[in-house]
């Protein structure tokens, strides 16, 4: 049986770590050619949630899974339309969606259990 409380530590830590290497892919976009003040800016909002993603509140965790959609979205439309990109794009693409799918992760981990 999976112990909840370790395996939302390992999710959460899991969601940080995510949270970093989609900040460091959005500013490895100027490798594609992309504006460094447009990388820049795009990393801008995934601040917001970084205080709550930090202390484990589920609330943060829960709003931020919708915030992670428009990155998920960004990066297929470029990994599809734009070929000098695509490498980038991948791998965005991948780091997005294991930010999301570990933010996920701790929300299910991390719930009160049922009586």
């Amino acid at each position: 049986m999976i112990d909840p409380i370790r395996a939302a530590r390992r999710a959460r830590a899991i969601a940080l770590g995510a949270w970093a290497a989609v900040v460091a892919s959005l500013l490895a976009w100027t490798l594609a050619g992309y504006p460094g003040r447009l990388c820049a800016l795009a990393a801008l909002p995934l601040l917001a949630p970084l205080p709550g993603l930090a202390a484990g509140r589920r609330y943060t965790y829960a709003w931020a899974t919708l915030f992670a959609v428009a990155y998920l979205v960004f990066a297929l439309t470029e990994l599809l339309a734009n070929p000098a990109a695509r490498w980038v794009a991948g791998a965005s693409l991948l780091l997005v969606f294991a930010w999301f799918c570990s933010m996920i992760a701790y929300l299910r981990f991390s719930r009160a259990p049922r009586v």
